[in-house]
């Protein structure tokens, strides 16, 4: 992959919340003119005709912009990073070997609390990560039918669609973005 094709967390000025995920080419925009500074390098260089420039992960406008807070939009992606590959009911992590295997994210998935079959809606404070051994045990009934138990209530998380981003960008982003 390129450098230029990389990707830039920006920062509100004075806060550090999170605004967005940007291209390598705004980042360097934005810090040319002054509107940005560094908070974080990647540790890659952009090599120019005259100069060589750091790439940065982390920038932070100089001002803050008031911004109105955007609800994060739903999705199994979102589902699994909010819950950082845990599962609801046994509490099994990303990593961890059970069973004699470990457990990668081909083994986790979405799970309905109100399940589909009984109108349940695909929304945060419904959904939440599932081993594929408890999702299955449970099948279409409620947690209580089956004899489980959620180790924490599924709820929106406080940062819109960033929450996706920060699970598949650079670990230093998981710094400035919360994820409850």
């Amino acid at each position: 992959m390129s450098t230029m094709q990389g990707r830039v967390l920006l920062l509100n000025g004075s806060t550090w919340e999170p605004l967005s995920v940007i291209s390598i080419p705004r980042a360097i925009n934005l810090l040319l003119n002054e509107k940005a500074i560094i908070i974080e390098q990647s540790g890659h260089k952009l090599h120019t005709v005259s100069d060589v420039v750091e790439v940065p992960s982390v920038i932070a406008l100089r001002r803050y912009v008031n911004v109105p807070r955007r609800q994060a939009h739903w999705s199994r992606r979102g589902v699994l990073v909010r819950d950082e590959f845990t599962c609801i009911y046994c509490g099994v992590q990303l990593g961890e070997t059970r069973r004699g295997k470990v457990m990668t994210k081909s083994n986790f998935t979405v799970d309905h609390v109100v399940p589909k079959s009984r109108n349940g809606k695909d929304t945060w404070t419904n959904t939440a990560c599932a081993c594929d051994d408890c999702n299955h045990r449970k099948g279409s009934r409620l947690p209580n039918e089956a004899g489980m138990r959620l180790r924490w209530e599924p709820k929106l998380p406080r940062t819109s669609y960033l929450v996706i981003a920060v699970g598949t960008g650079p670990e230093v982003w998981k710094r400035y973005v919360e994820i409850e």
